[in-house]
């Protein structure tokens, strides 16, 4: 999920403590616990998943590369940075075969459809 979900519910925080305030209108307070309530649904859903989808992303684009390694650490944080890295390497691969080897450019953009269609939110109009 982008934004992270340590930074969603950092926002949610303070805008629950906004909304604590006796002088805020009920619309608005409406109106904020609404959103609040649909971002913490889409939250709950996609940290549930986020470590799973973290690893199985790091071990498919491994793969791809053809580069030995695993996710010992689990943790979130942990997996994304490592995320980030060997998105890193299969953008440079990407460059490299990009219209010299259809196979492999054709892998590599399945595996980032496959991606993206795991980090789709609940209700994501694709």
């Amino acid at each position: 999920m982008k934004p992270d979900i340590s930074e969603v519910l950092i926002e949610l925080s303070a805008l629950v403590a906004r909304n604590a305030a006796p002088d805020i209108p009920p619309a608005d307070r409406a109106g904020a616990l609404g959103l609040t309530a649909a971002l913490l649904a889409i939250a709950g859903r996609q940290w549930d998943e986020a470590a799973h989808n973290l690893a199985l992303e790091n071990r498919s684009i491994r793969s791809l590369l053809t580069i030995p390694g695993e996710d010992l650490d689990i943790r979130i944080s942990t997996l994304s940075a490592e995320n980030a890295r060997l998105r890193a390497l299969l953008i440079e691969r990407h460059v490299e075969v990009e219209g010299r080897d259809s196979r492999a450019e054709a892998e590599i953009w399945a595996e980032l459809v496959a991606s993206t269609a795991r980090r789709l939110a609940p209700g994501s109009p694709v």
